[in-house]
């Protein structure tokens, strides 16, 4: 068994490795020193202990620290195992039962939305998404539901442009998303209503890492119909509180959390 005295530095190992993953280039040991306000000789011995490890590795000519083989080992093991799949499905079961409803669980794949996970009532809908369908990530309430998390630029940066429509509805361009971003972050779920798919609509929320980082999106879709090019309004509060209650119960399994 190790000593006690051991886990507060194996705490603030695993913090130098979130800080190095969360980069998008080497960083310096000052730099990472400086965002976990730690002395920089405790983060020099921190980043040798991980780099002797393969979780990190140093550049010496940049005097920088980035990740290292075994950090990438680790991460494939985990999509391997398919993690968040197995922790999502019992719960998807569950919101099925209750609404009798799809449910999916989605993640953002760059710009798309990708459905990992689909649950089915008894009688299920036609025309809804199947396993492995990308979607433009601002059309599904899934797909926004993560983007509603995500600081203004990265949003930037995956959706610059004009967008795709599937439909006559749905944003257009980054500033009407960001418009309706904004309204559905204050709401706290997300809508859908025929942006997709004429006829259907679904509603969405977030799951989050311990980090309060958006990583997934519960939604649950169903038929709906408006008349003309403008959604009718509707945001189906009873449907949204089941799915936000499902999506904080994967949020707090994922941080191992019953």
């Amino acid at each position: 068994m190790g000593r006690s005295s051991d886990v507060p530095a194996l705490r603030r190992g695993l913090s130098v490795l979130r800080v190095l993953a969360a980069k998008a280039e080497p960083v310096t040991a000052t730099a990472v020193a400086r965002e976990l306000g730690l002395p920089r000789s405790t983060t020099y011995h921190l980043l040798s202990e991980l780099v002797a490890a393969g979780f990190a590795t140093h550049l010496p000519e940049e005097r920088r620290y980035g990740l290292g083989v075994a950090a990438f080992e680790v991460g494939s093991a985990y999509l391997r195992h398919d993690p968040l799949e197995r922790l999502a499905r019992p719960l998807l079961r569950r919101l099925v039962s209750r609404l009798d409803l799809t449910a999916h669980l989605g993640v953002l794949h760059g710009a798309e939305t990708l459905y990992l996970v689909r649950e089915q009532p008894r009688w299920p809908l036609g025309l809804v998404t199947e396993i492995g369908v990308r979607l433009p990530a601002q059309l599904p309430a899934s797909g926004r539901a993560i983007l509603a998390h995500l600081p203004a630029a990265q949003v930037r940066a995956l959706l610059p442009g004009t967008f795709v429509r599937r439909t006559v509805r749905g944003p257009g361009d980054l500033p009407a998303l960001r418009r309706l971003l904004a309204a559905e972050r204050r709401r706290g779920w997300t809508v859908e209503d025929g942006f997709v798919t004429e006829g259907f609509a679904s509603v969405a929320a977030p799951v989050f890492n311990p980090d309060g980082r958006p990583i997934a999106a519960i939604s649950v879709t169903f038929r709906h119909a408006c008349d003309g090019e403008t959604p009718c309004g509707r945001d189906w509060p009873e449907r949204a509180a089941e799915v936000r209650a499902t999506a904080a119960a994967l949020t707090a399994r994922v941080a191992g959390r019953t």
